[in-house]
């Protein structure tokens, strides 16, 4: 599927060169588990089965986790509105609308391809951004729509999932406590291994959202032409952050490399290393930049 969104080479190059490397990982992190373990066919089967899950159903899984509800034009006549007319403009297909009943000033894409895509858009955004602005907010999701790089970050977020899991199960389960010295041999490998693939596969994949949010947001000022409007957005989300109840953001915060910016924000604290997005700051000077280059009035 093609659309007017300008191809970006760059992204993806960085998204092919993350998968190949997640992919590296996942065969070494499998393999180890074999040999560790001696359950091949257990393994392989568990490991494939929540991939498939995680690919096939991961915009029901989003959704059911954010308590969103796809939305008919009748019942959001505005909304479809503006998403009509988007798509015409990138000449791509319109993927379903949800409506999230959060006062989470955000918006996120899901789904595994374009014809499995949808944009949810939180009722507090609804609420809070100009039309102008909320273009701005819609087209940069459809961007990640266009570029697939939705269905990718799904993909490459699961082997870190999968490592986390494994790390629980054998810190929970009792292994490590066993007077078995092979046994307590094993659960230190599998706790290396797991820890150490989880590590990388969190970092990979913090520097692809990152860029991606950048390209995104590269391809929504193009699209729309007023890369003012989404600064101004993207502005007024970040101020609006700070009136949320913490406990309200982190338990949005699991979803941050899909929303359009973190719903908490004090993780920039710990560096941009380990954040899913860049800092505000990069994000409004990047968009200047386009500005300027369009000759944007205002």
């Amino acid at each position: 599927m093609r659309s007017r969104f300008d191809t970006d080479r760059q992204l993806t190059v960085r998204m092919l060169t993350v998968v190949f490397l997640l992919g590296l990982l996942y065969v070494a992190f499998v393999a180890a588990l074999v040999v560790l373990l001696k359950s091949t066919v257990l393994i392989i089967v568990i490991v494939a089965a929540l991939l498939a899950a995680q690919y096939w159903y991961s915009d029901r899984i989003v959704l059911f986790a954010m308590h969103a509800h796809e939305v008919t034009p009748e019942q959001s006549p505005q909304l479809h509105g503006a998403v009509d007319r988007l798509c015409a403009l990138a000449d791509m297909p319109k993927p379903r609308i949800a409506v999230s009943d959060s006062d989470l000033p955000n918006a996120f894409a899901t789904g595994r391809d374009a014809d499995h895509a949808v944009l949810c858009v939180t009722s507090g955004l609804l609420r809070r951004l100009e039309p102008a602005e909320l273009d701005g907010v819609l087209a940069h999701e459809l961007s990640h729509v266009a570029h697939r790089d939705v269905a990718v970050i799904t993909i490459a977020s699961f082997l870190g999932v999968i490592a986390g899991l494994v790390v629980r199960f054998a810190l929970y389960s009792g292994i490590g406590r066993r007077r078995d010295q092979n046994t307590a041999l094993i659960f230190a490998a599998v706790m290396v291994i797991s820890t150490t693939v989880y590590a990388l596969s969190f970092l990979l994949i913090r520097a692809l959202s990152r860029y991606r949010e950048l390209a995104a947001d590269r391809s929504a000022a193009q699209l729309t032409g007023r890369p003012s409007a989404l600064a101004s957005a993207l502005v007024k989300v970040d101020g609006e952050m700070a009136g949320i109840p913490t406990k309200d953001l982190r338990t949005a915060q699991s979803f941050n490399a899909f929303f359009f910016t973190p719903a908490f924000t004090k993780e920039r604290s710990l560096g941009n290393l380990f954040s899913t997005h860049p800092s505000l700051q990069q994000r409004l000077d990047a968009l200047a930049k386009i500005s300027a280059t369009m000759g944007e009035s205002g």
